[in-house]
């Protein structure tokens, strides 16, 4: 099972609002770039990079979570940020039922993330080797 469908697989077992809140974070998050990716790590969490790790999101007892891996280095004119605001390296947002959530503001700091990726990771990620398929074989 490749990673999108382990969290369409993710979202459809989560039958509240959690559920539905983790849906809506998705596709904002997936309509922000079209280079966007989808993985799955830690045993169980949904993850989206663009040239480095942007988020990783997950479903709590009375709450969504989504993480930014580089939050502390973002701009957050809007506010989104609201947990983890003392740490010196990531930053979230913690969502609790009846939480809208400002899809605008929130694509606006995918696209930050992303740009932050690209002007201080990608130049250290390694090397991307193409598949047999690209190199023609």
């Amino acid at each position: 099972m490749n990673p999108s469908e382990r969290i369409d697989q993710l979202i459809a077992s989560i039958e509240d609002w959690r559920g539905e809140t983790l849906a809506s974070l998705r596709e904002t998050i997936l309509a922000a770039d079209k280079a966007v990716i989808e993985e799955w790590k830690w045993m169980g969490s949904p993850v989206w990079s663009c040239d480095g790790m942007i988020a990783v999101a997950n479903a709590h007892k009375g709450k969504v979570k989504m993480t930014f891996m580089h939050g502390a280095q973002l701009e957050d004119p809007d506010g989104l940020f609201n947990a983890g605001l003392d740490g010196g390296k990531w930053r979230a947002i913690d969502l609790h039922e009846g939480d809208a959530i400002n899809k605008r503001a929130l694509k606006a700091l995918v696209r930050t993330a992303i740009a932050y990726n690209r002007a201080h990771l990608k130049k250290n990620a390694p090397a991307r080797r193409g598949t047999k398929a690209e190199k023609g074989a």
